[in-house]
């Protein structure tokens, strides 16, 4: 089976899109991830999966939080931006949610701790228990195969 080929494949489940976010060493660090789920109510656990190529990678562990911005319909800039995919000069509005920093009118925000993590493949999953989120009624965005998709 050829890379190509399974990402293509898992192109076909449509996600939300999360922007996770740190703060190391006094300076905000974030990703576009659409490897997100939720994984218990109680305790509130979450699941990230991070390449093993990206900088965040190995900064997670060593903070032990971080933060998930569900990205809105309006957000669509912040994802090409924390995919690297495009470059911003602008001020990234991001806010503290319980000393972590998320994107200020995201779709929902959570902040996290890290209670375990487990090696994958070339990725790590960690799961982080929410200490506290925030929710907005506005429209989601959505990937599917490829593409950025709206609700409505």
């Amino acid at each position: 089976m050829e890379e190509r080929q399974f990402r293509n494949a898992m192109g076909r489940f449509a996600t939300g899109i999360t922007v996770v976010s740190l703060e190391y060493n006094n300076e905000i660090m974030a990703m576009t991830v659409n490897a997100f789920m939720s994984v218990s109510l109680s305790p509130k656990l979450i699941a990230i999966s991070i390449d093993e190529k990206a900088k965040m990678y190995s900064k997670l562990g060593e903070v032990n939080e971080f933060g998930i911005s569900i990205l809105s319909s309006n957000q669509k800039d912040f994802s090409k931006i924390f995919a690297k995919q495009v470059e911003s000069k602008e001020q990234i509005p991001f806010i503290s949610l319980d000393g972590v920093p998320v994107l200020q009118e995201a779709l929902a925000a959570l902040s996290c701790r890290i209670v375990n993590s487990l090696k994958a493949g070339d990725h790590i999953v960690y799961i982080g228990e929410v200490t506290q989120y925030t929710t907005r009624e506005v429209e989601p965005i959505i990937f599917f195969n490829g593409k950025y998709r709206y609700l409505k």
